[in-house]
């Protein structure tokens, strides 16, 4: 949608909220302001936002209750979604990023960070769109192994003939995969490459992930799976070719 982004801010302190949205508003945004997430998910369905912001701690249900219950509804899975987090709490963060939560901020921030960060996170996630919609006819990048396709430029990929529709992180999880083929990439890499996380403890995030990408490619072409190989111990490589 052109124009201003619209996004939604949840947020019990409505001192916090209010100068968020004032400040997010001065940058060029449209923020709607929500005290709790009790009508978060239906407002997602009828408007759908270009980010969330959610702080994790809420009256009623809590930030990482109200992520899931995006991530888990078909027409919000794929929001952006930047998780509040306290001050050190690292826990909450892994948390956060194994829901599904595309970035985390923690409290207190200033407002000049939270606009970058924002306007970061919409910049990935338009990054598709706005490359597969550059002229010229270039293709841009293609990698194509084990019958497995991926165009960066038309964010599109085909397992043996059949198109895969990828969430963004695991359209960025195969091309980190796959432009590194036989190369093992471990969990903190791809933490690091695809979500721009450095967090050395333990996280499912991108298992998690690995595992949705796994169901997609062989529902798509059975076998197709099989290239996203698991290296026990240390973390995943794309094997198009005979192991």
């Amino acid at each position: 949608m052109a124009g201003r982004p619209l996004i939604y801010y949840v947020e019990d302190d409505e001192h916090i909220r209010d100068l968020a949205a004032y400040a997010l508003g001065q940058a060029g945004m449209d923020v709607r302001g929500l005290p709790d997430g009790s009508g978060l998910a239906a407002l997602c369905r009828a408007e759908p936002p270009d980010a969330v912001l959610l702080d994790i701690m809420l009256p009623g249900d809590d930030g990482l209750t109200l992520l899931r219950r995006l991530r888990a509804d078909e027409a919000c899975a794929d929001v952006p979604v930047m998780m509040l987090t306290a001050k050190g709490s690292e826990y909450d963060a892994v948390r956060g990023l194994d829901a599904g939560a595309d970035d985390y901020l923690a409290k207190p921030f200033g407002m000049m960070e939270l606009i970058a960060r924002v306007n970061a996170l919409l910049r990935r996630a338009a990054r598709p769109a706005a490359t597969g919609s550059r002229g010229g006819g270039e293709e841009g990048e293609v990698l194509e192994s084990g019958g497995v396709r991926l165009s960066a430029a038309s964010h599109r990929v085909v397992a043996g003939g059949t198109a895969v529709d990828l969430t963004v992180k695991e359209f960025d999880l195969l091309r980190a995969l796959m432009a590194r083929e036989g190369r093992v990439l471990t969990r903190a890499q791809l933490l690091e490459e695809v979500w721009g996380v450095l967090y050395p403890g333990e996280t499912r995030t991108v298992d998690a992930h690995v595992k949705t990408l796994r169901q997609k490619l062989a529902a798509a072409c059975p076998g197709a799976e099989r290239t996203v190989e698991t290296v026990r111990g240390v973390g995943y490589r794309f094997q198009g070719g005979e192991s």
